[in-house]
């Protein structure tokens, strides 16, 4: 299995992202939607760094359990209820991705929505990985 990201000198530089994922493989992994949903079903933390945390970690807890590790993911979405929130913690989020996920950016999108399923959520992460 290999990524492959792509990043074409004609684009804005990425900053936290890849522009472009090919993969190669033999099986690929849909993570579905994680929240701060701790282990009890409760949603853990309160402000947007403390539940992007605990998402992008439930995110990588079902990602590990599939066999797959940060490396192997090549699409993630965000679903932020507030985008300009997002915005001003963007370096923090940063930070807390490459300390639970690394450098190797997946092709990855920030998409504002009215409310999440739980309303206290502000932040819902789900993916696609690609395994050997």
């Amino acid at each position: 299995m290999s990524l492959h990201r792509h990043n074409p000198v004609e684009l804005s530089p990425p900053a936290g992202f890849s522009h472009a994922v090919t993969a190669t493989g033999s099986r690929l992994v849909f993570l579905a939607g994680q929240t701060s949903l701790d282990g009890e079903g409760k949603v853990a933390g309160s402000t947007l760094p403390e539940q992007f945390e605990l998402a992008l970690g439930n995110l990588l807890t079902a990602l590990a359990a599939a066999g797959g590790t940060p490396h192997d993911l090549a699409r993630v979405t965000v679903y932020a209820t507030d985008v300009a929130d997002y915005r001003v913690h963007a370096p923090e989020l940063g930070r807390i991705w490459r300390r639970l996920a690394g450098r190797d950016y997946p092709a990855m999108a920030v998409i504002g929505v009215v409310r999440l399923w739980d309303e206290e959520c502000l932040v819902e992460v789900d993916g696609t990985a690609v395994l050997p």
